[in-house]
């Protein structure tokens, strides 16, 4: 198991899905995991569960304004002292034909999907760079690789973030900060629950493995990019997606 006890991780988008998977995996294995979501009611939940080890602190942040974002890692530095690894994880969807979809359709996936990162990333980039050390992981999309249909928003949003992680790793690589993007495929998380049994079956006949990929799927590489093993690969977007897209 990779040696990460005593660091600390903020991840957003900390109280569903492969946040939420992620968060628990950090915890379990002794890292200090501040989670950040928009509600506060499921992130006081995890606080308080024996599934995170007393090590999970939640915060409540609108990560597509910057001064927001700005106060929360302060508060988050003044709890934990440091910061090692940065998670953007937080994503919306706003589905729709792009003949359909409305300017706010568009500039809320991207406030929050893309904007949020940079908000982060540029907040966290100092005390990383004060402690000699950090490990940026963003969770893109294979679809951000090959486009999906009533998903342009989304796509810019996953797409911009792969442009995020290349340019952000050119900068930093000399600091020793890595910065990387995981690209899941289909993963059972609450979107792909709402889907019919019908669109699962076509999905599926896309997939070699024939299934839909876990959370902790996500969380395992989430985990490994974020140790010392870890630290010459950068600038790197790497799919868990079952071979859907083999390159």
């Amino acid at each position: 198991m990779f040696d990460l006890k005593g660091k600390t991780a903020l991840i957003t988008g900390a109280s569903r899905g492969i946040g939420r998977a992620i968060s628990e995996a950090y915890c379990e294995i002794g890292i200090h995991v501040a989670g950040i979501a928009r509600d506060i009611t499921p992130i006081k939940d995890m606080e308080n569960s024996q599934s995170y080890s007393g090590n999970f602190k939640g915060y409540t942040c609108d990560i597509s304004v910057g001064k927001n974002v700005k106060e929360t890692i302060s508060e988050v530095l003044k709890d934990f002292g440091q910061i090692d690894i940065l998670i953007n994880n937080a994503g919306i969807t706003r589905d729709t034909l792009l003949v359909r979809m409305s300017e706010k359709q568009w500039d809320e996936v991207l406030a929050i999907n893309l904007k949020g990162a940079f908000n982060c990333t540029r907040n966290i980039v100092r005390p990383m760079l004060k402690n000699k050390f950090g490990r940026i992981i963003n969770i893109g999309s294979v679809v951000g690789i090959m486009g999906n249909t009533g998903q342009a928003n989304y796509v810019a949003s996953k797409a911009g973030l792969i442009g995020l992680t290349k340019s952000t790793a050119q900068e930093l690589a000399k600091r020793n900060i890595t910065v990387n993007c995981i690209a899941p495929g289909f993963i059972n998380t609450d979107m792909t629950e709402k889907l019919s049994e019908d669109i699962k079956d076509q999905m599926k006949k896309s997939i070699p493995m024939n299934r839909f990929g876990s959370p902790q799927d996500v969380a395992s590489l989430a985990l490994f990019l974020a140790s010392d093993e870890a630290g010459y690969i950068t600038g790197q977007t790497i799919t868990v997606d079952g071979g859907m897209i083999m390159n």
